[in-house]
């Protein structure tokens, strides 16, 4: 898959959650790192190009305002402080940006800037479930539902941090490929990634999603593929049609991307020996290791740690 790089902008109001925001750009950024390629550039932005205050007090400094940026996706996060941020300039200046934007999206409580600027008419959306009630009361034109993120045409709304990070998996999985998705989720520890707003599913098939967590369950000692179906209740036939259908690649590819990713990070962000991160990722030897190591990122793992 060889897709542009796509930019995506967060606008900032005081009072921001910083949880949201590190939720919708992490995996961006890990996104990055895992492809080796420059997939995704995120700006931050503000009406003026001022600087933005969290509800915590991180202080942003903005790559610069609104009226002069555009890109594939803007991301409008004002979370606590919302109902104040009011006045034709911010309505304004939502509906200039809808025009310069391929989708707009609202995370946390942004829905209401958005639906205040008539630009959710006639389209799904949700809110933080806290406001989720208030919302429906105030846009009785907007079909609002009680789910985690909501993708309608090109218009995405979002209900909090902890969605923001499923609907950013989502759109990773979507426009980069699930595995990409999956190896990302890897990085994260997280066993919710990429699939649906109303489940956590890493695929839409379940026994893809059982293997997919018994290989991540043994990186150590890597399953045998036969035990690997079974243990995921399908036929080895089966298995193997299913994944490629879901990943478009064989699960042997899977599990050694897994493995590799794995030993990627011992060898950046610790100092074991090589012949211990070999194993820890189910080779038998540094050997072997350094030459499925390096067929993977161009790179052995002792040049990787003596540049990183």
């Amino acid at each position: 898959m060889n897709t542009p790089m796509q930019t995506y902008d967060v606008l900032l109001f005081d009072g921001f959650s910083n949880h949201c925001l590190a939720n919708a750009i992490e995996p961006l950024r890990a996104a990055n790192m895992i492809s080796g390629r420059d997939l995704y550039d995120w700006r931050y932005v503000t009406l003026d190009g001022a600087t933005a205050t969290s509800s915590s007090g991180l202080q942003v400094t903005p790559h610069g305002a609104l009226p002069d940026t555009s890109g594939t996706m803007l991301l409008v996060m004002p979370s606590y402080g919302f109902r104040e941020i009011t006045g034709w300039g911010v309505t304004k200046h939502l509906r200039a940006a809808a025009g310069r934007y391929e989708h707009m999206a609202a995370l946390d409580t942004g829905s209401w800037l958005l639906a205040r600027a008539g630009l959710l008419d006639e389209v799904r959306a949700t809110i933080h479930w806290e406001e989720l009630e208030s919302f429906s009361e105030a846009f009785p034109e907007i079909e609002t539902v009680r789910e985690r993120y909501v993708i309608d045409q090109n218009r995405i709304t979002c209900s909090g941090a902890m969605a923001a990070f499923d609907l950013v998996m989502h759109l990773i999985g979507r426009d980069q490929g699930q595995l990409l998705a999956i190896e990302v989720s890897q990085l994260f520890m997280s066993n919710r990634p990429s699939g649906t707003h109303s489940e956590y599913r890493t695929t839409r098939d379940k026994f893809v999603d059982r293997a997919l967590a018994l290989m991540t369950e043994n990186l150590e000692a890597p399953l045998p593929l036969a035990q690997l179906a079974k243990r995921a209740g399908c036929t080895q036939k089966s298995l193997e049609r299913r994944i490629r259908s879901e990943l478009g690649t064989t699960p042997q590819t899977v599990y050694r991307r897994l493995r590799l990713n794995l030993a990627r990070k011992l060898v950046v962000e610790t100092e074991q020996p090589i012949l211990e991160v070999a194993y820890r990722c189910g080779y038998e030897n540094a050997s072997a290791m350094t030459r499925a190591f390096k067929a993977e990122f161009g790179c052995t793992p002792r040049s990787l740690r003596s540049v990183s």
